[in-house]
């Protein structure tokens, strides 16, 4: 039994990723899982992916570029204003402006630096880099 969809994808992608993959495929899918690849795909950490329809509960086949280091889910789901982006930066992430940080806000599933730009805070979801 499978208690964090996001977390498992997050360790499928890093484990394809570390051996040199091309392609990996994340089940079960779900919307939250597809917008936030749909954010690693805007900043470069995969290629491209699509949904695949199996008759349970689906599955992403993602094309991935072979450019993360590490990535995972952050437990639990801090929520962030926007003044205290900074500090889990330093927490997540290794360097400044190298990686992203991904949010759920009012304003849908975004990076750090798009919640900044926007002045919106939100829960932290996961970390690439």
């Amino acid at each position: 039994m499978q208690s964090d969809p996001l977390n498992d994808a997050m360790c499928v992608m890093k484990n394809a990723s570390s051996v040199g993959k091309g392609e990996c495929t994340i089940q079960p899918s779900s919307k939250l899982i597809g917008r936030v690849l749909k954010v690693m795909q805007d900043h470069g950490y995969v290629d491209q992916f699509e949904y695949v329809e199996d008759g349970k509960a689906g599955k992403f086949r993602v094309m991935m570029k072979g450019s993360i280091n590490n990535c995972g889910v952050i437990k639990p789901r801090y929520s962030v204003k926007t003044a205290d982006l900074e500090k889990f930066e330093a927490r997540f992430l290794p360097a400044q402006d190298f990686g992203v940080l991904i949010l759920t806000t009012t304003e849908g599933v975004i990076t750090h630096v798009r919640a900044k730009e926007l002045g919106v805070g939100g829960k932290l979801l996961a970390y690439v880099y």
